[in-house]
């Protein structure tokens, strides 16, 4: 039986979208891949059950029906790891996951199994990443982000609780690596790696599209208030503009802006949208949505009117307010960690190919049969 279990140095570094990669990839190869989060912390309720929203996610993309029990066997909500060190003997975690993955086996040709978090999250009740793996009996594939130095030191470092239980490790996927440096980067891992035995899987390259945030991210970090055209909230965003700062100078790109812009300066700002939107020659409004701010201080100090220039009526584009002013919304905005989910299906498909494209699939199954 073939498992996979993807683990990753850190959040954020791209396990998630390596592991929906490995799946997608995996069916398409022709193999029966299933899917579990053994271990899940962040979840959404499924008809009286939850589950983790990374399983939710695959089941879509992939199409499968989720099962709770299946595909998230335990999701360490909020207050559970209290409630387990004061009564462990009430839990059956680890039953839980052996009762999902036996019935996955049964099923698959290969299941891949998602890690969560850094190595060591879920150590807590006895489920640490290494934990989980071990029981399962599963080998490795550890996602780090890309550079040389500082990525090795993180691999070695995350490695160490793999190594304590002397857990087999198929390779290393590298992700978010910066084009320019791909060749560098492959060469000097490779050749660190190679002291450890352990193959290099892939150099994946960092793609900006994958870190476009949506409107409804956007609106969700400026604590906001959607107030025109909230269908619109899935328009990507690929730049920033402030209001105060309209320029065709300003722009590096004229598509899926958002502009952000006291309640004050609106009018003006939407004026030079508009001018140069004429001056490029544009179809459309190059604006993805706007972000109408306050003082920093004061609630509820706009009124519907006041953003509902015809501009955005006639161009369908979103307006979310905010109490914050313009630069704390700026701030709030450079600090989003964007995630991969079904509302970016650009996202989706783009991931998936990059994962096609550069990871090394025919070595991965090589190690998991000799493992």
């Amino acid at each position: 039986m073939k498992k996979i279990y993807v683990a990753a140095t850190g959040q954020h570094v791209g396990k998630t979208t390596s592991t929906l990669g490995i799946v997608a990839n995996l069916l398409k190869q022709g193999y029966s891949a299933g899917y579990c989060k053994p271990v899940g912390q962040q979840y959404v309720s499924l008809d009286g059950k939850i589950a983790d929203k990374d399983a939710v996610l695959f089941s879509q993309v992939i199409g499968f029906e989720v099962v709770p029990e299946l595909h998230s066997p335990v999701v360490l909500a909020r207050g559970a790891t209290k409630k387990f060190l004061e009564t462990p003997e009430e839990y059956t975690y680890e039953n839980n996951i052996m009762k999902a993955a036996k019935q996955l086996e049964e099923a698959c040709d290969i299941v891949v199994y998602e890690g969560t978090g850094h190595p060591g999250v879920g150590s807590v009740v006895g489920l640490s990443n290494a934990d989980v793996a071990n029981m399962l009996g599963a080998g490795i594939v550890m996602v780090v982000e890309g550079g040389i130095g500082r990525t090795i030191d993180r691999l070695h470092m995350s490695m160490a609780l793999f190594r304590e239980q002397n857990l087999p490790v198929l390779g290393v996927i590298v992700n978010k690596v910066i084009p320019e440096k791909q060749e560098e980067i492959r060469y000097y891992l490779d050749k660190k790696l190679k002291e450890w035995n352990i193959p290099l899987l892939g150099v994946v390259p960092f793609d900006r599209t994958l870190s476009f945030p949506i409107m409804a991210t956007v609106n969700k970090a400026v604590d906001g208030t959607v107030v025109l055209n909230g269908h619109k909230l899935n328009n990507r965003v690929e730049d920033i503009v402030a209001g105060s700062l309209v320029d065709v100078d300003e722009f590096s790109s004229f598509q899926n802006i958002l502009l952000v812009v006291s309640y004050k300066r609106l009018d003006e700002a939407i004026r030079k949208i508009q001018e140069i939107s004429e001056l490029k020659k544009l179809d459309g409004s190059p604006l993805s949505g706007v972000i109408v701010t306050g003082d920093g201080r004061h609630e509820n100090w706009y009124k519907l009117e006041d953003a509902g220039n015809p501009y955005f009526i006639e161009h369908e584009i979103p307006v979310v307010t905010t109490i914050l002013d313009t630069y704390g919304s700026v701030v709030k905005f450079s600090r989003i960690e964007v995630k991969i989910n079904t509302r970016t299906p650009w996202k989706i498909k783009r991931a998936i190919n990059l994962i096609r494209e550069h990871v090394n699939f025919d070595l991965m199954i090589e190690r998991l049969d000799g493992k």
